[in-house]
């Protein structure tokens, strides 16, 4: 490997970590479409994110816990849920082509700007839904998100606020801690399907360990409002690169 790409893949895993921690989400949505920026092909694309966010969700749920920011119990459920599901990810990924994986990546995106974007309101208590619910949401998650090279905490994040009356700063702790449970099994399957770009996804990975100390560090010095006024922006920036790639594209 080239030492210009290694700076390359430096730079994407810090710039990655950093809103990967600020954000609560596994990178996937950053990573993805700046990899497909770079010339990667969308599978090759999705291993990589896979790879990082093992990288990223462990560490960043580690600093959250110090912090006292995470609750465990909160998404242990939904988390067994989406190691469960996300060992289904290499069949959804070789079932579609590189076009539908875009397309399907792009709605997603869509989906949980089009969420973020309704206002929602803390109820001021959590609520505690049944143990089933919980797991199911995660299978769900997971199955889906891994299959496209996301952790699935930018949808868990807005139904643990919006349904689940969770307060913003830890739901995107606990955003993170399900992207273990779920990246850490979409690589276990991903890897016995073999294809995966493994030096790629170390160094970006490696790289974003800096980024997610420094954004879980912006994180708790921000105030909700700004820290959601940014995600929307967040999403709106990636969706609109997308939506231009998928048109020049096809």
């Amino acid at each position: 490997m080239q030492i210009d790409i290694i700076l390359e893949l430096i730079g994407l895993g810090a710039l990655t970590g950093l809103l990967s921690g600020f954000f609560g989400i596994g990178g996937g949505t950053i990573l993805v479409p700046m990899l497909l920026a770079f010339g990667f092909e969308m599978k090759s694309a999705v291993g990589i994110s896979v790879i990082q966010m093992v990288f990223s969700s462990v560490y960043g749920s580690f600093l959250n816990f110090k912090k006292g920011t995470l609750e465990l119990e909160l998404v242990a459920i939904i988390g067994v849920g989406g190691f469960v599901g996300a060992l289904g990810a290499p069949f959804i990924v070789s079932s579609l082509s590189a076009m539908s994986l875009e397309l399907t990546f792009t709605s997603f995106v869509f989906f949980a700007l089009l969420r973020m974007g309704f206002k929602t309101k803390e109820s001021g208590v959590a609520l505690k839904p049944k143990p089933f619910v919980l797991f199911s949401i995660g299978v769900i998650l997971g199955a889906f998100a891994i299959s496209i090279g996301v952790g699935g905490s930018i949808l868990l994040v807005p139904i643990l606020v919006g349904f689940l009356g969770v307060n913003l700063k830890k739901a995107v702790s606990a955003g993170l801690f399900f992207v273990v449970f779920s990246s850490i099994s979409g690589f276990i399957a991903l890897s016995l399907g073999g294809g995966l770009d493994y030096k790629s996804g170390v160094v970006i990975g490696i790289a974003s360990l800096l980024g997610v100390y420094g954004g879980i560090h912006l994180k708790d010095k921000t105030s909700e409002v700004l820290q959601k006024k940014l995600l929307m922006a967040f999403y709106i920036s990636v969706l609109a690169y997308l939506i231009y790639r998928i048109y020049g594209e096809y």
